[in-house]
């Protein structure tokens, strides 16, 4: 393909529209945060966070492009174009700042960012005959913050609601629960996903109780904050990097629930992020194997198909030149009489008869 050709649209409409939504929602919700609720790090952090996601994702877009000989997906339909194009780092950029707690340490918010952009084009699966990424950006690069530096944290769950009292504190998570549930049930179509994951989330939180002793009401408490509901509506339901089917969804979000239950059991931190990065890497997996083993079976049929088409052009000209290659025919047996001395008997044993020999 020539690079002068119009790069194939990343997106599908409804995608485009669940993105933008997404990107306003995380926007007001900074804003908020920043002003109104209480939100820990510096108010200059996003913006240096969104400069430095902005420039790697064209960056990167650009040198995939080259490489695959097409035109970059930034280029074309003007301003419109290029800001759909930045969705995607516009979220993980404000997601990462949001939700991870690094002190004073900038660069290595800085880093997950980086993590974050960059892994869309490093660790990638087949799906449908496409390469897309497998892991969610903004959780991989919080997960590798928190794997990396043990000092760090994610944000205090206080941060959303700490200015506000006399009610006020409930207002919060229930609007992100409302546009959320908005979002998922018309955009992404993820209710699925939503519904195994909450009722997993409980179902573990049971179990916890009566396998290891943990408070159950502790344990389903965690439920009501505001991080889980962010979680919730705004992470674990990335369409990106989550299965479209309905039982893929329920394997996806139970998949993950039961993850946290057994890191949480293990008292490993943090469970949410790494367990939803633990079933993205094996998903990732899936579909790697299951695009090798389907190419196998391809190629065995194509070889099966093409064995039978060279036997049967073969049938096709003995038939046509009155020849037979039946492999299975047995020779006639040899006569095993001595010279002159007797006749070899004939095929059918009833013609057989007596031959006088002169002496």
């Amino acid at each position: 393909m020539s690079p002068s050709q119009t790069a194939s649209p990343r997106h599908s409409t409804k995608v485009v529209t669940a993105l933008r939504r997404f990107a306003i929602s995380i926007s007001v919700l900074n804003i908020f945060g920043y002003t109104v609720l209480g939100f820990e790090q510096p108010w200059t952090w996003p913006f240096i966070a969104l400069a430095v996601a902005y420039t790697l994702e064209i960056a990167l877009e650009a040198i995939g492009a080259r490489a695959e000989g097409r035109a970059p997906r930034f280029q074309g339909n003007g301003l419109k174009g290029l800001m759909e194009f930045l969705l995607p780092a516009h979220i993980t950029a404000l997601a990462v700042n949001m939700l991870s707690y690094v002190n004073d340490v900038i660069w290595v918010m800085l880093f997950g960012v980086i993590v974050a952009v960059g892994t869309k084009w490093v660790l990638r699966a087949p799906v449908k005959g496409r390469m897309r990424h497998v892991m969610n950006p903004s959780n991989f690069g919080i997960a590798v913050i928190l794997l990396l530096f043990p000092w760090a944290s994610i944000a205090p769950p206080y941060q959303f609601t700490e200015y506000l009292d006399g009610g006020f504190d409930w207002l919060v998570p229930a609007i992100i629960i409302t546009l959320g549930t908005m979002l998922n049930a018309k955009l992404t179509e993820r209710m699925w996903l939503i519904l195994a994951w909450v009722g997993g989330f409980a179902l573990q939180a049971v179990v916890r109780g009566l396998v290891f002793g943990t408070s159950i009401p502790a344990a389903l408490a965690m439920m009501t904050g505001v991080a889980f509901v962010l979680f919730t509506n705004y992470m674990i339901t990335d369409p990106g990097t989550t299965p479209s089917s309905k039982w893929g969804q329920i394997a996806f979000g139970g998949g993950v629930a039961a993850m946290y239950g057994v890191l949480t059991a293990m008292s490993v931190a943090y469970g949410l992020f790494f367990a939803t990065a633990l079933v993205c890497a094996i998903r990732g997996a899936f579909l790697w194997t299951a695009d090798i083993v389907a190419k196998r079976r391809a190629e065995e049929a194509l070889a099966l198909a093409a064995v039978e088409q060279t036997v049967e052009k073969t049938v096709d000209r003995d038939d046509a030149t009155g020849r037979t290659t039946d492999q299975n025919t047995e020779p006639a047996p040899a006569c095993d009489c001595p010279a002159d001395a007797c006749a070899c008997p004939p095929a059918d044993p009833a013609q057989t008869r007596k031959v006088p020999v002169t002496a």
